[in-house]
């Protein structure tokens, strides 16, 4: 075995050296990529933390009975964000939602157009697959490294850990939902003479968007899952004192953060669950 372990692929320095050339040549772009993203977390933060926490608990509890229609769903909604306030964690609650709601509006954006361009190309899901695979089997520490360096601390770097980690899920489940789309569906479409666009918008999407809606309620407990790790690299939000009863070995402190998390992620989860999905199953 030793001469094998003597002739060792420089895999490692192949990567370091790929992040040493961005760094010298690219970066800008990371520079301009990390001025948007910071530009829509300030925005959402400025959203959820401007008002006073009482107005924004309120809009949300109106908001969760027009979407929903339910008021026991209203009261869940009030009860779980007047806890958060209790316990003294709403404006970690605050940073956490504007992470989770950026990470997931760039999934999205990202995760629904390749999606459906898999879905009408076999051979580009084919050589996407194994991309999606590494970029939800790696370990999230190894990506981690080179987005602290590209973006520096902060927000950034967390919400590009939580994109690479999370948009899979919406890639795939946008294209599973396009292709189980009935062969029936399609060519009474296209007996109707509808064009491709117009089969996509008016046949394939709608019949995908449970599928779609299942992506990102996915995305949304992923980019949850995120939380702690994004701390690391100096993301604020519920994952700073869970690091910190952690370190100081503080039960009951991170129990407190383990509620608020689980109230959040169980309020976004039944916002967006299409209740289609949940007739078919």
């Amino acid at each position: 075995m030793d001469w094998l372990t003597q002739h060792k692929l420089p895999i490692g320095q192949w990567a370091k050296d790929g992040v040493d050339w961005l760094t010298a040549n690219a970066a800008w772009v990371f520079d301009g990529i990390a001025d948007i993203l910071d530009a829509i977390i300030g925005a959402i933060l400025w959203v959820l933390q401007t008002p006073h926490p009482l107005v924004v608990v309120a809009a949300a509890v109106a908001l969760a009975y027009l979407v929903r229609r339910s008021i026991p769903f209203a009261i869940f909604v009030l009860l779980a964000l007047l806890l958060v306030i209790n316990q003294g964690y709403w404006k970690e609650t605050t940073e956490t939602l504007a992470l989770v709601i950026s990470a997931s509006v760039v999934c999205m954006a990202v995760g629904v157009p390749v999606g459906i361009a898999a879905a009408h190309r076999p051979w580009l899901y084919e050589a996407l697959r194994p991309v999606l695979d590494l970029m939800q089997t790696i370990p999230t520490f190894v990506y981690l490294i080179p987005a602290l360096i590209l973006f520096g601390l902060g927000m950034v770097p967390g919400l590009v850990a939580t994109v690479i980690f999370a948009v899979p899920a919406p890639i795939r489940l946008t294209r599973l939902g396009i292709v189980s789309t009935p062969r029936s569906l399609i060519e009474a479409g296209e007996a109707f003479g509808a064009t491709k666009r117009q089969l996509l918008w008016k046949v394939e999407l709608p019949f995908a968007l449970p599928s779609i809606m299942a992506g990102l309620t996915q995305t949304i407990m992923l980019s949850l899952s995120m939380v702690v790790i994004a701390a690391l690299v100096g993301a604020n939000g519920l994952g700073v004192p869970t690091l910190r009863a952690l370190n100081q070995v503080n039960i009951a402190r991170g129990f407190e953060v383990g509620v608020a998390i689980v109230l959040v992620a169980i309020v976004l989860d039944r916002f967006f669950r299409s209740e289609r999905a949940e007739g078919r199953r």
